[in-house]
Protein backbone atom coordinates (compact mmCIF):
# COMPACT_ATOMS: atom_id res chain seq x y z
CA UNK A 1 0.00 0.00 0.00
CA UNK A 2 1.33 3.49 -1.18
CA UNK A 3 1.25 5.77 1.46
CA UNK A 4 -0.79 9.43 0.69
CA UNK A 5 0.57 12.56 1.61
CA UNK A 6 -1.91 15.26 2.66
CA UNK A 7 -0.30 18.67 1.59
CA UNK A 8 -2.71 22.00 2.19
CA UNK A 9 -1.69 24.63 0.05
CA UNK A 10 -4.77 26.80 0.63
CA UNK A 11 -3.78 29.70 -1.85
CA UNK A 12 -5.96 32.57 -3.41
CA UNK A 13 -3.46 33.92 -5.62
CA UNK A 14 -5.22 32.84 -8.53
CA UNK A 15 -8.66 34.12 -7.78
CA UNK A 16 -9.62 35.91 -4.45
CA UNK A 17 -9.75 35.20 -1.03
CA UNK A 18 -13.74 34.16 -1.34
CA UNK A 19 -13.63 31.12 1.11
CA UNK A 20 -11.68 28.35 -1.36
CA UNK A 21 -8.87 29.19 1.40
CA UNK A 22 -11.02 26.84 3.65
CA UNK A 23 -10.82 24.08 1.26
CA UNK A 24 -7.99 21.74 2.98
CA UNK A 25 -9.88 22.20 6.80
CA UNK A 26 -13.29 21.68 5.46
CA UNK A 27 -12.46 17.78 3.67
CA UNK A 28 -9.78 16.77 6.59
CA UNK A 29 -12.68 17.51 9.10
CA UNK A 30 -15.02 15.66 6.93
CA UNK A 31 -13.06 12.59 7.11
CA UNK A 32 -10.20 12.79 4.35
CA UNK A 33 -7.26 12.70 7.36
CA UNK A 34 -8.79 9.54 8.43
CA UNK A 35 -8.34 7.41 5.29
CA UNK A 36 -6.22 4.51 5.18
CA UNK A 37 -2.74 4.86 4.64
CA UNK A 38 -2.93 8.50 4.47
CA UNK A 39 -0.85 11.05 6.93
CA UNK A 40 -0.76 15.10 6.99
CA UNK A 41 2.81 16.36 5.32
CA UNK A 42 2.56 20.08 6.22
CA UNK A 43 0.74 23.26 4.76
CA UNK A 44 2.32 26.09 2.42
CA UNK A 45 1.04 29.55 3.46
CA UNK A 46 0.33 31.83 1.04
CA UNK A 47 1.62 35.58 0.59
CA UNK A 48 -0.45 38.79 1.09
CA UNK A 49 -3.50 38.64 -1.49
CA UNK A 50 -2.92 41.86 -3.52
CA UNK A 51 -6.27 42.74 -4.92
CA UNK A 52 -4.57 44.94 -7.45
CA UNK A 53 -3.96 43.69 -11.41
CA UNK A 54 -0.03 43.61 -11.82
CA UNK A 55 0.49 46.53 -14.90
CA UNK A 56 3.45 44.22 -16.28
CA UNK A 57 1.73 40.74 -16.92
CA UNK A 58 -1.98 41.89 -16.38
CA UNK A 59 -2.12 38.69 -13.86
CA UNK A 60 -3.15 39.48 -10.21
CA UNK A 61 -0.19 38.68 -7.75
CA UNK A 62 2.16 36.82 -10.32
CA UNK A 63 5.43 37.28 -7.90
CA UNK A 64 3.46 35.81 -5.25
CA UNK A 65 2.30 32.83 -7.19
CA UNK A 66 5.69 32.35 -8.47
CA UNK A 67 7.39 32.37 -4.82
CA UNK A 68 4.59 30.25 -3.61
CA UNK A 69 5.24 27.71 -6.52
CA UNK A 70 8.34 27.24 -5.85
CA UNK A 71 8.04 27.17 -2.03
CA UNK A 72 5.03 24.15 -2.73
CA UNK A 73 7.14 22.23 -5.17
CA UNK A 74 9.59 21.76 -2.72
CA UNK A 75 7.35 20.15 -0.13
CA UNK A 76 5.36 18.08 -2.97
CA UNK A 77 9.46 17.28 -4.31
CA UNK A 78 10.07 15.87 -0.71
CA UNK A 79 6.79 13.84 -0.17
CA UNK A 80 8.08 12.03 -4.39
CA UNK A 81 11.16 11.31 -3.01
CA UNK A 82 10.12 9.59 0.07
CA UNK A 83 7.85 7.31 -2.34
CA UNK A 84 4.65 9.12 -0.79
CA UNK A 85 1.48 9.61 -3.17
CA UNK A 86 1.23 13.24 -3.10
CA UNK A 87 -2.64 14.81 -2.11
CA UNK A 88 -2.63 18.53 -2.78
CA UNK A 89 -5.58 20.49 -1.00
CA UNK A 90 -5.82 23.83 -2.49
CA UNK A 91 -7.03 26.91 -2.76
CA UNK A 92 -7.44 28.00 -6.42
CA UNK A 93 -5.79 26.12 -9.39
CA UNK A 94 -2.91 28.07 -9.79
CA UNK A 95 -1.46 25.57 -6.97
CA UNK A 96 -1.55 23.58 -10.23
CA UNK A 97 1.47 25.32 -10.91
CA UNK A 98 3.74 24.34 -7.92
CA UNK A 99 2.58 20.93 -8.43
CA UNK A 100 4.14 20.59 -12.13
CA UNK A 101 7.11 22.49 -11.37
CA UNK A 102 7.97 19.88 -8.52
CA UNK A 103 7.90 17.04 -11.44
CA UNK A 104 9.24 18.96 -14.11
CA UNK A 105 12.47 19.26 -11.85
CA UNK A 106 12.40 15.78 -11.96
CA UNK A 107 12.04 15.13 -15.59
CA UNK A 108 8.82 15.20 -18.48
CA UNK A 109 5.37 14.07 -16.96
CA UNK A 110 1.83 14.76 -18.14
CA UNK A 111 -1.37 16.18 -16.88
CA UNK A 112 -5.14 14.51 -16.43
CA UNK A 113 -6.84 18.34 -16.38
CA UNK A 114 -10.54 17.05 -14.49
CA UNK A 115 -12.20 20.94 -14.92
CA UNK A 116 -15.16 22.44 -16.22
CA UNK A 117 -13.38 24.84 -17.56
CA UNK A 118 -10.29 24.43 -19.73
CA UNK A 119 -8.67 27.50 -18.25
CA UNK A 120 -6.39 28.32 -21.37
CA UNK A 121 -7.04 31.85 -20.76
CA UNK A 122 -4.64 34.86 -22.14
CA UNK A 123 -4.41 37.36 -19.49
CA UNK A 124 -5.76 40.37 -22.22
CA UNK A 125 -8.66 38.12 -21.91
CA UNK A 126 -9.19 37.16 -18.82
CA UNK A 127 -11.64 39.62 -17.09
CA UNK A 128 -10.30 39.71 -13.71
CA UNK A 129 -6.54 38.66 -13.93
CA UNK A 130 -7.13 35.27 -12.15
CA UNK A 131 -4.51 32.68 -12.92
CA UNK A 132 -6.89 30.57 -11.72
CA UNK A 133 -8.40 30.61 -15.23
CA UNK A 134 -4.74 30.38 -16.76
CA UNK A 135 -3.13 27.48 -15.24
CA UNK A 136 -3.08 25.25 -18.13
CA UNK A 137 -1.61 28.07 -20.16
CA UNK A 138 0.64 28.81 -18.43
CA UNK A 139 1.81 25.61 -17.83
CA UNK A 140 2.63 25.01 -21.30
CA UNK A 141 4.34 27.97 -21.40
CA UNK A 142 2.13 30.78 -22.98
CA UNK A 143 1.78 33.45 -20.61
CA UNK A 144 4.36 35.82 -19.24
CA UNK A 145 7.74 34.46 -18.93
CA UNK A 146 7.74 35.04 -14.31
CA UNK A 147 5.13 32.37 -14.46
CA UNK A 148 5.63 30.27 -17.65
CA UNK A 149 9.69 29.87 -17.03
CA UNK A 150 10.16 29.14 -13.28
CA UNK A 151 13.79 27.77 -12.78
CA UNK A 152 14.17 28.56 -16.65
CA UNK A 153 12.51 24.99 -16.61
CA UNK A 154 9.24 26.21 -18.49
CA UNK A 155 7.39 24.87 -19.98
CA UNK A 156 6.18 22.51 -17.36
CA UNK A 157 4.17 20.35 -19.57
CA UNK A 158 4.27 19.39 -23.40
CA UNK A 159 0.89 19.72 -24.99
CA UNK A 160 0.88 16.54 -25.81
CA UNK A 161 1.31 15.31 -22.48
CA UNK A 162 -1.87 16.55 -21.32
CA UNK A 163 -5.84 15.64 -21.55
CA UNK A 164 -8.29 18.18 -20.74
CA UNK A 165 -11.53 16.17 -19.41
CA UNK A 166 -14.75 17.14 -18.91
CA UNK A 167 -15.26 20.99 -19.83
CA UNK A 168 -18.02 22.22 -21.08
CA UNK A 169 -17.08 25.65 -21.43
CA UNK A 170 -16.63 25.94 -25.08
CA UNK A 171 -18.99 28.33 -25.65
CA UNK A 172 -18.80 30.64 -22.99
CA UNK A 173 -14.63 30.61 -23.73
CA UNK A 174 -15.33 31.68 -27.08
CA UNK A 175 -17.68 34.37 -26.50
CA UNK A 176 -14.71 35.90 -24.07
CA UNK A 177 -12.14 35.33 -26.85
CA UNK A 178 -9.86 32.78 -24.81
CA UNK A 179 -7.08 31.96 -27.01
CA UNK A 180 -7.84 27.99 -28.37
CA UNK A 181 -6.68 24.66 -27.43
CA UNK A 182 -3.76 23.76 -29.56
CA UNK A 183 -4.02 20.48 -31.32
CA UNK A 184 -1.61 18.47 -29.90
CA UNK A 185 -3.30 18.81 -26.32
CA UNK A 186 -5.83 16.11 -26.00
CA UNK A 187 -9.44 16.92 -25.65
CA UNK A 188 -12.51 15.28 -24.19
CA UNK A 189 -15.47 17.47 -23.06
CA UNK A 190 -18.27 16.85 -21.35
CA UNK A 191 -20.10 15.48 -24.34
CA UNK A 192 -17.37 12.99 -25.09
CA UNK A 193 -17.09 11.71 -21.91
CA UNK A 194 -20.83 10.95 -22.31
CA UNK A 195 -20.55 9.43 -25.65
CA UNK A 196 -18.22 6.80 -24.53
CA UNK A 197 -19.05 6.36 -21.03
CA UNK A 198 -16.96 7.91 -17.96
CA UNK A 199 -14.86 5.02 -17.42
CA UNK A 200 -14.07 4.12 -20.90
CA UNK A 201 -13.11 7.64 -21.66
CA UNK A 202 -10.85 8.05 -18.11
CA UNK A 203 -9.42 4.52 -19.47
CA UNK A 204 -8.68 6.09 -22.96
CA UNK A 205 -7.34 9.60 -20.80
CA UNK A 206 -4.66 7.29 -18.97
CA UNK A 207 -4.13 5.44 -22.26
CA UNK A 208 -2.99 8.85 -23.86
CA UNK A 209 -0.62 9.92 -20.75
CA UNK A 210 1.19 6.46 -20.47
CA UNK A 211 1.43 6.11 -24.61
CA UNK A 212 4.03 8.46 -25.05
CA UNK A 213 7.68 9.40 -23.45
CA UNK A 214 6.63 10.90 -20.23
CA UNK A 215 7.39 8.94 -16.87
CA UNK A 216 3.84 9.08 -15.47
CA UNK A 217 1.09 11.69 -14.59
CA UNK A 218 -0.41 14.47 -12.17
CA UNK A 219 -4.21 14.21 -11.71
CA UNK A 220 -5.57 18.03 -11.18
CA UNK A 221 -9.25 18.32 -9.79
CA UNK A 222 -11.14 21.22 -9.80
CA UNK A 223 -14.23 20.27 -8.53
CA UNK A 224 -16.26 22.29 -10.86
CA UNK A 225 -16.40 19.35 -12.92
CA UNK A 226 -18.96 18.37 -11.09
CA UNK A 227 -22.68 18.79 -11.65
CA UNK A 228 -23.87 22.19 -10.95
CA UNK A 229 -26.63 20.50 -9.62
CA UNK A 230 -24.54 18.56 -7.06
CA UNK A 231 -21.92 20.68 -6.57
CA UNK A 232 -22.92 24.61 -6.38
CA UNK A 233 -20.23 25.39 -3.72
CA UNK A 234 -18.17 27.02 -6.30
CA UNK A 235 -17.15 30.44 -7.43
CA UNK A 236 -17.54 29.94 -11.28
CA UNK A 237 -20.78 28.25 -11.96
CA UNK A 238 -21.70 26.75 -14.91
CA UNK A 239 -25.13 23.99 -15.82
CA UNK A 240 -24.11 20.73 -16.66
CA UNK A 241 -20.84 18.49 -15.01
CA UNK A 242 -20.09 14.69 -14.47
CA UNK A 243 -21.87 13.67 -11.80
CA UNK A 244 -20.54 11.76 -8.25
CA UNK A 245 -20.58 8.03 -9.67
CA UNK A 246 -18.79 9.15 -12.97
CA UNK A 247 -16.10 11.61 -10.90
CA UNK A 248 -15.73 8.45 -8.35
CA UNK A 249 -15.34 5.94 -11.83
CA UNK A 250 -12.93 8.25 -13.30
CA UNK A 251 -10.87 8.89 -9.87
CA UNK A 252 -10.31 5.25 -9.48
CA UNK A 253 -9.37 4.30 -12.96
CA UNK A 254 -6.98 7.69 -13.23
CA UNK A 255 -5.58 6.61 -9.77
CA UNK A 256 -5.39 3.05 -10.22
CA UNK A 257 -2.39 3.54 -12.73
CA UNK A 258 0.63 2.67 -11.93
CA UNK A 259 2.32 5.76 -13.53
CA UNK A 260 0.02 8.23 -11.56
CA UNK A 261 2.28 9.97 -9.50
CA UNK A 262 -0.42 13.15 -7.42
CA UNK A 263 -3.65 14.72 -7.15
CA UNK A 264 -5.07 18.44 -5.93
CA UNK A 265 -7.98 19.02 -5.17
CA UNK A 266 -8.91 22.87 -5.34
CA UNK A 267 -11.84 25.53 -6.42
CA UNK A 268 -14.54 23.62 -3.61
CA UNK A 269 -15.66 26.81 -1.39
CA UNK A 270 -16.79 26.01 2.37
CA UNK A 271 -18.19 29.15 2.64
CA UNK A 272 -20.85 28.05 0.18
CA UNK A 273 -21.84 24.51 1.89
CA UNK A 274 -22.70 26.02 5.64
CA UNK A 275 -24.16 22.36 6.21
CA UNK A 276 -21.27 20.82 5.45
CA UNK A 277 -23.14 18.12 3.51
CA UNK A 278 -21.17 18.87 0.14
CA UNK A 279 -17.81 18.43 1.80
CA UNK A 280 -18.96 15.09 3.17
CA UNK A 281 -19.83 13.90 -0.21
CA UNK A 282 -16.74 15.83 -2.18
CA UNK A 283 -14.40 13.47 0.75
CA UNK A 284 -16.37 10.07 0.59
CA UNK A 285 -15.95 10.48 -3.61
CA UNK A 286 -12.21 10.91 -3.08
CA UNK A 287 -12.04 8.34 -0.38
CA UNK A 288 -13.77 5.97 -3.12
CA UNK A 289 -10.69 7.21 -5.68
CA UNK A 290 -8.11 7.29 -3.88
CA UNK A 291 -8.59 3.79 -2.64
CA UNK A 292 -7.61 2.42 -5.89
CA UNK A 293 -4.53 3.78 -4.55
CA UNK A 294 -4.22 2.26 -1.17
CA UNK A 295 -6.21 -0.83 -1.84
CA UNK A 296 -3.37 -2.25 -4.28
Amino acid sequence: MQELAIIEAPSVLGLRPSGVQDLPAALLDAGLRVHPGAVWAGRVEAPAYDPMRDADTGILNPVGIAQYSVRLADLVGSVLDAGRFPVVLGGDCSILIGNLLALRRRGRYGLLFLDGHTDFYQPSAEPAGEAASMELALATGRGPRLLTDLEGRGPLLRDEDVVAFGFRDSAESATAGMQPLPPQLHAIDLDGVRAAGAASAARHAVGRLTGGKSAGYWVHLDVDVLDDAIMPAVDYRLPGGLTWPELESVLRTALAGERAVGLDVTIFNPHLDPEGTIAARLTECLSRGLSARTDR
